[in-house]
């Protein structure tokens, strides 16, 4: 087989792999991004708010869509590993199907129940319109959001990565225009910025479906074959991954409970705003530990094992340095950063860069975590990998979003993830010398 995730890696080549998913995975993230900085800049700092009490919906969708993604990824590049293509394109063909499913049940039930679940989540009379408005057009866009995450991460595996970044930059492109035409020259509010992203993903979703089907190289779409252990065993390695975005809704909508009752809507605005920079910084950690996935399951698979020690020795090093990196550019730009998103005279701004300084000390520790997942779900040990994972994004965080802030009021919200970070990467050097011995990478 003539695939790039069987070649010879070195630092750079390792990196070069990796680069287009990392490069997607931020273009993933703007589209959060830029639908806030539109919403914040032309309709309000009420409907960014909004557009915050909506985003753990968004959150579900996308941790089904990356549950069935990174875990299936694991298995059909393990199988590719093993030269079994066939079984491979047939489980490729099964999950793809399973995750355009799962997409419409979930769109469904959400807009049954809309308005419930908004108030669910905490929009107040004040935020409820435009909470049911921006919610209700994403969920119709679920099936398209479902795909859109199975092919970014199945490019990679198919060994086109390449293609994966050149479609995830032009729906960026698209969602950058469409939501100023939407929200500037339509006066579409809230819901221009829901639209836009929408047909946004479907330049990655609807090529990705004519791509697989066209293109008959060594993962193209067959006759699907329904297998519950392939499912169940997606579902199980890809785990961590859906554990950490469920949490994440769960985590903004306690950050949004708590800034509601410490500060009001200008609170909410101010955590969109600093979990915004979240997310850019951390996709590219997410990205690199995508990138390089399929590669620990392939050589895995292939029982290369001086490869995996010469791949690790890669991620940990340039993990390292990154982290430092990011943290400075965090620091020393956090201020241009929230001005992007709202005037300098607003308490709104005034809040977030004491809370974005505050945050970004987490950089230092989350791209250890996040790969350490990562790694795990590749070798298919969902179980160590949803722990990290759980502790990480869940219990650490859980814990201290609710105590902190007694204690150190604000500023205990903003250090909540700071210090769930460190716990966590005590968790994730344990399992790294626990299981070098079983997986070969030391």
């Amino acid at each position: 087989m003539t695939n790039s995730i069987a070649q010879k890696f070195n630092v750079f080549s390792l990196l070069r792999f990796a680069f287009p998913t990392m490069v997607m995975m931020m273009f993933m993230s703007l589209y959060t991004i830029v639908d806030g900085i539109f919403v914040s800049r032309l309709v309000g700092s009420n409907a960014l708010s909004s557009l915050n009490i909506a985003y753990p919906v968004i959150n579900v969708v996308l941790a089904c869509g990356i549950m069935l993604a990174t875990g299936g990824s694991a298995i059909v590049a393990r199988q590719l590993g093993e030269k079994k293509e066939e079984e491979a394109r047939q489980n490729f063909s099964f999950l793809a199907s399973v995750s355009i499913t799962t997409g419409i049940i979930i769109g469904i039930i959400g807009i049954l129940f809309l308005e419930f679940i908004c108030k669910m989540l905490g929009a107040t009379p004040v935020l409820l319109a435009d909470c049911k408005t921006y919610m209700g057009i994403s969920l119709l866009f679920a099936p398209i959001t479902m795909m859109q995450v199975f092919f970014q991460t199945f490019f990679v595996t198919a060994g086109k990565p390449a293609l994966g970044l050149t479609l995830t930059i032009l729906s960026g492109l698209l969602n950058v225009i469409l939501d100023y035409v939407f929200m500037e020259p339509f006066q579409m509010g809230i819901a221009g910025a829901a639209l836009a992203t929408g047909l946004g993903q479907m330049v990655m979703a609807l090529p990705g479906i004519i791509y697989f089907f066209a293109v008959k190289k060594s993962l193209y779409f067959t006759k699907p074959v329904f297998r519950f252990p392939v499912l169940l065993k997606s579902c199980g390695n890809g785990s961590s991954e859906m554990v950490s975005n469920l949490s994440n809704a769960v985590v903004t909508f306690l950050f949004n409970m708590t800034m509601l009752r410490l500060i009001g809507e200008d609170g909410v605005a101010a955590i969109t705003i600093v979990l915004y920079g979240q997310f850019l910084f951390v996709s590219l950690y997410l990205g690199f530990s995508m990138g390089v996935a399929p590669v620990f399951s392939y050589n895995y698979g292939s029982e290369n094992y001086a490869q995996l020690k010469r791949i690790y020795k890669i991620c940990i090093g340039f993990i390292a340095v990154s982290s430092v990196v990011i943290v400075i550019l965090a620091l020393v730009f956090s201020s241009k950063i929230v001005g992007v998103f709202t005037g300098s005279d607003t308490n709104t701004y005034r809040l977030a860069v004491r809370g974005f300084f505050l945050f970004s000390f987490n950089f230092l520790f989350a791209g250890t975590n996040i790969f350490a997942s990562s790694m795990f779900t590749a070798f298919s040990d969902g179980k160590i990998s949803a722990i990290i994972s759980f502790c990480r994004t869940c219990v650490f965080i859980v814990i201290s979003v609710l105590a902190l802030p007694f204690l150190l009021g604000i500023d205990g919200v903003w250090l909540a993830v700071p210090l769930a970070e460190i716990a966590t990467l005590f968790i994730s050097v344990r399992f790294f010398v626990k299981k070098r011995e079983v997986y070969h990478y030391v």
